[in-house]
């Protein structure tokens, strides 16, 4: 029986060098800089032409469609199985304690941006599949490691992946957690619009808070005009003092400047992050304002605050098996002449639909001269546990780890896995690994990418192998 912690500690320095020329790639969206031969800005199409090179130099077939998505593959036969894992990164924000494009191991982690999501798990998987190919051992099916350049956006590389190749037979995504996740809920964004307007004793000037709608937003900007700054200033150093909240006050040329800081966390466990929009939106409460900056600020305030399960919405929902509905108020911004914006972010199971969701809040949102309207909907995913690639999934993961009371599970997050109908989450996270994806200071513990490429080795072997 091989040994497959052997095989991946052998390959432990080359893998560890490779996803520090990864990170090292600040490989997040800028349409801003997008090109004819970077169409989603220069990071992406960066690092996927690293992969692709170093895919290459493995002796893979490779194919880059268009810049924006690319494969390596492996094997023969009329089946196709598909690893589906992503080389863009979500913007690193503020908060950190080394350069998180310069990858930094200490304590035995591994931190930079991209290390637990999805750099690291990814290579993890393509470093599992190169070794099998090095070993010689045969495949009877193809094997394509698809690595995409959106997946923390709109998805633009795999879906063009999907409209120009061949629908894969199975596959997985290494982009969540361990052991599998047969079932990940649907997503549902609302956007919603305010116009601008001051008419307190109190200027809301601007409010800017979230940088992506699946993120909770770690910061939160203000700048106000009041009567007494002092004695807003003095009411928000006690707020800071009894919140889990930090921040600081100051005063220059354009009013008021309030700063607010909180904890980010991945969108799909918003409870797991300190939102400072809505806490920032609740010390506001306690200035004069009017019209549309009063509707914005109370409509976050006493609506969206320390609620990710819509109550206050009467909208809770839960599926036995999927578990809960959650919200994540992702994108707050207020401007007092040209308006306001939000973006709230929902991962709903099976039994509920965004048109539910929608009527739940249209009508609150309107109170507040709120506009809200349909944005993104994706539905659920769901593979049978009974299904035999998640048996041989679980069968690698209890083998390498010893993890005997481990069971398929469900995941509020949404991964590449349900792009195809037999189609799952696979790891990397550990289940007892904090989970710091999209936080300041993303981690992994290189132990736990050592052990969760000897996973993906037993995992690919027993589906493609001969033997």
């Amino acid at each position: 029986m091989t040994d497959w912690m052997e095989k991946a500690n052998a390959q432990k320095d080359d893998y560890l060098k490779d996803l520090t020329t990864l990170v090292k790639i600040p490989s997040v969206r800028d349409d801003s800089q997008a090109t004819a031969d970077a169409p989603l800005g220069p990071g992406p199409a960066k690092a996927l032409h690293a992969f692709l090179e170093m895919a290459k130099k493995d002796g893979f077939r490779t194919k880059n469609i268009d810049n924006v998505v690319g494969y390596a593959e492996w094997g023969e036969g009329d089946e196709t199985v598909a690893i589906l894992a992503h080389l863009d990164v979500m913007p690193a924000g503020n908060g950190w304690d080394s350069d998180p494009f310069d990858p930094i191991i200490k304590d035995g982690n591994f931190i930079g941006r991209g290390s637990s999501d999805d750099k690291g798990p990814g290579l993890a998987a393509y470093y599992a599949l190169k070794t099998l190919k090095d070993m010689g051992v045969k495949f009877h099916k193809k094997v394509r490691f698809v690595a995409g350049t959106d997946e923390e956006n709109d998805w633009t590389g795999m879906t063009k992946y999907f409209e120009t190749e061949p629908m894969p037979d199975l596959g997985f995504s290494p982009d969540a957690e361990f052991p599998v996740y047969n079932g990940e809920k649907g997503m549902f964004s609302i956007k919603l619009d305010i116009a601008g307007g001051n008419e307190g004793d109190d200027v809301l000037k601007s409010f800017k808070s979230g940088l992506r709608f699946n993120m909770v937003p770690r910061e939160a900007d203000v700048v106000v005009e009041v009567e007494d700054n002092q004695a807003v200033m003095d009411a928000y150093t006690d707020y800071l003092d009894n919140n889990p909240v930090t921040g600081e006050a100051y005063e220059d040329k354009d009013g008021l400047h309030l700063e607010m800081i909180g904890k980010a966390a991945h969108g799909m466990e918003p409870e797991k992050g300190i939102n400072a929009g809505t806490y920032m939106a609740k010390f506001l409460q306690q200035l004069k304002l009017g019209g549309n900056a009063k509707n914005f600020v109370d409509y976050i305030a006493n609506y969206l605050h320390l609620d990710d399960r819509m109550k206050g919405f009467d909208g809770a929902f839960t599926d036995d098996v999927m578990g809960d509905l959650t919200m994540n108020a992702g994108i707050m911004n207020f401007d007092g002449q040209k308006g306001g914006h939000l973006d709230m972010n929902f991962r709903f199971p099976k039994g509920i639909t965004p048109d539910d969701i929608l009527n739940k809040v249209k009508p609150v949102a309107a109170d507040f001269n709120i506009d809200a309207h349909y944005d993104t909907f994706h539905a659920p995913h769901f593979v049978s546990p009974d299904d035999p690639m998640v048996k041989t999934l679980m069968k690698s993961y209890i083998d390498v780890t010893g993890d005997k009371d481990a069971k398929p599970e469900c995941i509020g997050g949404r991964t590449f896995g349900q792009l195809i109908d037999n189609g799952v989450a696979f790891g990397a996270l550990m289940p007892d690994t904090p989970n710091t994806m999209h936080q300041a200071n993303e981690y992994q513990p290189v132990d736990d990418l050592v052990k969760s490429m000897a996973i993906y080795m037993q995992a690919i072997h027993d589906l493609v192998a001969d033997e």
